[in-house]
């Protein structure tokens, strides 16, 4: 087996640009390695990929045999691909153009809805998203008739046929005024249907349901059925809510309803609350940016929301858009100015949400049997001037283009010989 010098290994990897996709083995060397586990950052460490995977992270700068392509990392920073936290990626082009939106729903089934049947590997924010550094996601519904928008999923960024790594992965209900307005018009009539759905749902898991069962409840068969899973706290609830006063109401019917597993989304008001978000183990989901009161159900919105939540003990995780998740890093960034400490930062972008969707085994860190999701940046990810350099998803590196780098290439440089509708942006 022969052995390369780093010389040598320098030379490769100009070499390689061309021959990125579907690579078998990686040696990412010389970067500063932020694991997110106990080993936590390693300075010129060398990142061994093969079949996907991640194989070892040694502590140093080796050789390697001439079977690994290799990444020079050297004066860069390495980390987990960050994870879009709560998106629509994959059931959404441009949202007002009709037949290319399944991101909402009129339909009788609300619980039931299942965003795995509808999410596309071809949607042209994909590369738009995974060259910023985001290379997995939740997505889900964001409308629909009623109060719940059904089961959301995982999907990875790569170019993946099917894209879902995780089916039916949580709930989404809205709690917030807007579920109000699908719900009677009234928080009156919102949390008791809400808990009246919790309830009939305790009650239809003892039932072994066929279509000739007999069910007499307010849901259909189908939607109580959908609830199930998350009675029984197997899969995450995400709340979508924003008043202190609703946080509230949540962790006191929490008492009535003890494994409901409980995400908050939005949660523009939570710092309000942060010490009893805290008691109660909920994690946050949240756009640090929101610190406008654009309406009566976020009068309180501020800045230091996510630090003042970090301070309180609660996880927090960043990143709820979907055409401008890429600019999670870059909230981030703008949450640590305001209060979040930047290794919460990090965390808010890669292992709570990972914890949240219950895919931390294999996403959101960086040690040997983790899926080889890897983002090589010129320098510190959350400053708005670095940019991904290298972007690995599930162990092969993806170019770095996406329509809108094509748009910008195609007129940087006219060619003048082309029809006017090739020269005219």
């Amino acid at each position: 087996m022969s052995k390369l010098t780093l010389t040598a290994l320098a030379t490769i990897t100009a070499l390689s640009v061309s021959g990125v996709a579907n690579a078998e083995k990686l040696a990412i060397i010389g970067g500063t390695v932020h694991t997110m586990t106990k080993r936590g950052v390693i300075e010129n460490a060398t990142v061994l990929v093969e079949n996907g995977v991640i194989t070892k992270i040694i502590g140093q700068e080796i050789s390697t045999d001439n079977s690994y392509r290799v990444i020079d990392a050297k004066g860069k920073v390495v980390t987990p691909g960050f994870i879009g936290a709560f998106t629509s990626l994959g059931l959404v082009e441009v949202g007002s153009w009709a037949g290319i939106v399944d991101a909402q729903a009129k339909s009788d089934l609300n619980a039931a809805l299942d965003a795995t049947l509808a999410v596309t590997p071809d949607s042209t924010l994909r590369n738009i998203t995974r060259i910023e550094g985001i290379t997995s996601a939740a997505t889900s519904l964001y409308g629909s008739d009623s109060m719940f928008k059904g089961r959301g999923a995982m999907i990875t960024l790569g170019d993946n046929d099917e894209p879902v790594t995780k089916k039916r992965a949580f709930m989404v209900v809205d709690l917030s005024a807007r579920g109000a307005h699908h719900s009677g018009e009234s928080r009156a009539a919102m949390w008791f249907n809400f808990r009246t759905a919790l309830n009939e749902a305790i009650y239809a898991q003892r039932i072994d349901f066929t279509p000739q069962t007999e069910w007499s409840g307010t849901l259909s068969k189908e939607n109580v059925k959908a609830l199930i899973p998350v009675i029984k706290g197997d899969i995450p609830l995400l709340v979508e809510v924003h008043r202190a006063v609703d946080i509230r109401r949540i962790i006191h019917m929490t008492k009535n309803f003890p494994r409901l597993n409980i995400t908050l989304v939005g949660a523009t008001e939570a710092w309000r609350v942060a010490d009893e978000i805290a008691k109660a183990g909920f994690e946050v989901i949240l756009n640090p940016e929101s610190n406008l009161p654009s309406s009566f159900d976020n009068n309180g919105a501020t800045l230091a929301n996510a630090g003042r939540l970090h301070e309180a003990g609660v996880p927090v995780a960043i990143g709820m858009n979907t055409h401008n998740i890429r600019l999670a890093p870059q909230h981030t960034g703008n949450a640590v100015a305001n209060g979040l400490p930047w290794q919460a930062g990090l965390e808010a972008l890669t292992t709570v949400p990972a914890k949240i969707y219950g895919i931390d085994d294999q996403y959101g860190s960086l040690k040997p049997g983790m899926k080889a999701d890897i983002v090589v940046w010129s320098g510190d990810p959350l400053e708005v001037t670095v940019s991904p350099t290298n972007v690995i998803i599930n162990g092969d590196e993806v170019p770095l283009e996406s329509r809108q780098t094509k748009l910008r290439d195609r007129y940087l440089k006219i060619d003048k010989e082309k029809p006017q509708q090739y020269t005219r942006p």
